[in-house]
């Protein structure tokens, strides 16, 4: 018989409680405390009903091979884990248990350098070309922003009125609500205002969203990736070549990394712009294709003297 909701509120409800206000308590965004309590519910319906001060390192293996079974990725399993270990934390400092044993059990190996899939300068001006409707000027913004400013998803859904400033620039809330300054080039700065006149009124209190939904709420993260996904079709329908590559609203933002690394921004600037906590995620870019390889080794082939090895 399934574990229900009023199961784990039975028997886990203080820890599940302790974990929500610790998590607003550690400025977590709204979308990482549902990620974060919704993997550690699938976890708790795993254990129940178990007691939480029983738990180990076995049961959160058990758990993330479980994860593994149902095709979650090492990506997927890290943040699973990542979740688990930030609730054993807060039941920890609230001293409902004495250990963390997520904290003991590794994370899952992650592929190296593996190549980011990304869309060539023309195949971007393609796919901006490919934006229809009614909300054309805020789809575009959207896109621009992710394409040529490399925001992420979340980012642009955080976005509010007050975080384009008149200098230019725009002020953007990262992962870690890290804040980090982006000058935008003039015409993405004329885009956001355009879309910002056309932009319907909002139904929210004091927080007032950028991008605005046709019933006036903030527009959400799988809307945004909806308006991707559909002018990524009509991308495709023009460019059959395209047709196989798993295109997403995130590989724009590698297609934005892309087109910095080639025009030769440094890597600790290309850091800065993509609100990377290590250097090491943004060192992936230095590897996006080996034209640069090629173009190196060509400028040094003019500079072999000729061998005579007859």
């Amino acid at each position: 018989m399934p574990v229900t909701q009023h199961d784990l509120t039975e028997q886990y409800g203080i820890e599940l409680e302790i974990f929500s206000i610790w998590l607003k308590n550690n400025g977590m965004t709204a979308e990482t405390q549902r990620a974060y309590l919704n993997d550690t519910k699938r976890y708790l319906e795993l254990v129940y009903p178990e007691s939480i001060e029983r738990t180990g390192k076995m049961h959160i293996m058990r758990y993330l091979s479980a994860a593994r079974e149902r095709g979650a990725g090492d990506e997927a399993r890290n943040r699973k884990l990542s979740a688990l270990r930030a609730f054993y934390k807060a039941l920890i400092e609230m001293e409902r248990v004495s250990n963390n044993p997520a904290a003991l059990t590794a994370k899952s190996k992650m592929q190296k350098n593996k190549l980011p899939v990304y869309l060539e300068e023309e195949q971007l001006e393609e796919l901006l070309s490919c934006v229809k409707g009614k909300y054309r000027h805020r789809n575009l913004a959207i896109l621009l922003l992710m394409s040529y400013a490399g925001l992420r998803v979340g980012e642009v859904h955080r976005l509010n009125i007050e975080d384009l400033h008149r200098d230019g620039s725009i002020h953007i809330l990262g992962k870690g609500r890290k804040w980090r300054v982006i000058p935008l080039p003039e015409p993405i700065h004329k885009v956001l205002a355009g879309a910002l006149d056309q932009r319907m009124t909002a139904k929210q209190g004091r927080e007032q969203p950028f991008f605005v939904s046709q019933f006036g709420r903030r527009l959400s993260i799988r809307m945004i990736q909806t308006i991707a996904d559909e002018t990524f079709a009509r991308l495709k329908e023009k460019q059959p070549e395209l047709a196989r590559q798993r295109l997403s609203s995130h590989k724009l933002r590698h297609s934005f990394a892309t087109m910095q690394i080639r025009s030769g921004t440094d890597i600790r600037t290309l850091q800065e712009l993509l609100g990377h906590a290590s250097i090491e995620t943004t060192q992936i870019y230095t590897h996006v294709d080996n034209k640069q390889l090629k173009l190196a080794m060509g400028n040094i082939a003019g500079k072999i003297p000729d061998l005579d090895i007859d």
